[in-house]
């Protein structure tokens, strides 16, 4: 298929995307040794639900993986990665995660944790003094659970990065300057209010804790257990191979390449990059327990508590719900040129993971579609 035709393709509404799916490669090349686990049925129906995604939001490339018995035995890369270049995606092709960097921020902190380098409770100016004080102290679990009561972007986008700049950030504390001076939104236990910047507060408080940068502490005690080869911080300036480009659909629907982003403010809670192969690795690792401890895994996934007793339905680092039955860990993501969702059913030792390289669409609807499928759930009403 001639460029031109994909991209009068992508800007149209629906359009036959299963021609666009194959010419791809995508579920023949890149998980070959991925799709023994998987009926060949499961593989159609994941299809279908790929295709009719694609199709309704013209998204131009997924990657998309599923865990099963706590091993990986489905992957793929479906579109393109890259319009103007041709490129198909894979199932090692490179993603933005956005906001699913979160989780794999909290199993590192909670490492630390184990190895009594790291109080949760302790205020968070005990690692990361540059964080200056409040009028109420804040704790690095407060911070996970998004209960530390630091802001999140403002809705007019004043005090905060642009959303087309590729202004980069050579520090943790240097990223702090964006909102470290601003007040709380809540006192900190009293509301849940989710926050970025307050992950950015916990990567200062890693490197406190660890004793160096967030991302080689990630890399070797996270990235590397799990096989995680390519998952690495997303610098907008590096070459970085198989990286894809970013898409957004403007307003009068056409596909167009999205804003310039250089997400070196955010990186533990929004900065990192990575493949449907490499997220499904840290699915099966955590429940294989390769990072953690059972006993602190199982604390990582309880919903934590306001101040007056309610439940938060977040966990630390992981959202929490029950559907279709059975109980999910799960987070999405979402920023320039990127929608992401991942999620897992310990019960069931399985997973999947969808990372799409458009912006502004729910990626979480297609893991959930993706989900239902392997595990053969069903909506269940009230």
């Amino acid at each position: 298929m001639k460029r031109a035709a994909i991209l009068n393709k992508l800007n149209s509404r629906p359009f036959p995307i299963l021609s666009l799916l194959f010419v791809s490669l995508g579920a023949a090349s890149g998980a070959a040794a991925q799709q023994q686990g998987l009926a060949p049925e499961k593989r159609a129906q994941i299809e279908k639900a790929v295709s009719s995604f694609m199709s309704g939001n013209s998204v131009p490339g997924i990657g998309a993986a599923v865990v099963l018995d706590g091993e990986p035995v489905w992957s793929a890369g479906f579109g393109m990665a890259d319009l103007e270049n041709f490129s198909p995606a894979t199932s090692s092709t490179l993603f933005r995660l956005g906001s699913i960097s979160k989780p794999i921020t909290a199993v590192a902190l909670l490492q630390l944790n184990e190895r009594g380098k790291l109080d949760l409770d302790a205020p968070v100016q005990k690692y990361c003094p540059a964080f200056p004080q409040k009028d109420s102290p804040i704790t690095t679990r407060e911070l996970l659970g998004h209960l530390g009561g630091i802001r999140h972007y403002n809705p007019d986008g004043k005090g905060d990065i642009p959303e087309d700049s590729a202004r980069h950030f050579a520090t943790m504390e240097e990223s702090l300057q964006v909102f470290a001076s601003d007040p709380l939104v809540a006192k900190p236990g009293t509301a849940f209010h989710y926050s970025t910047y307050g992950y950015t507060v916990l990567g200062c408080v890693l490197e406190g804790a660890a004793s160096e940068k967030f991302v080689d502490y990630v890399k070797e005690k996270v990235f590397r257990p799990a096989g995680m080869q390519q998952t690495q911080a997303d610098d907008f300036f590096a070459v970085i191979p198989h990286r894809s480009r970013w898409y957004h659909k403007d307003k009068a629907g056409l596909v167009r390449n999205a804003g310039v982003l250089d997400s070196s403010y955010k990186i533990p809670g929004g900065g990192l990059i990575s493949s449907a192969d490499d997220m499904a690795r840290f699915e099966a690792a955590i429940l294989a327990d390769k990072f953690l401890q059972r006993a602190t895994r199982d604390v990582m996934w309880t919903s934590l508590k306001t101040a007056d007793g309610k439940l938060t339905g977040y966990g630390l680092g992981w959202g929490l719900v029950d559907k279709f039955g059975v109980h999910i860990l799960a987070h999405t993501g979402g920023q320039q040129g990127t929608s992401t969702a991942f999620a897992v059913v310990p019960e069931r030792r399985a997973g999947v993971v969808v990372l799409a390289n458009m912006d502004n669409v729910d990626s979480g609807r297609l893991a959930d579609e993706i989900l239902k499928i392997v595990l053969d759930l069903k909506d269940r009403t009230p």
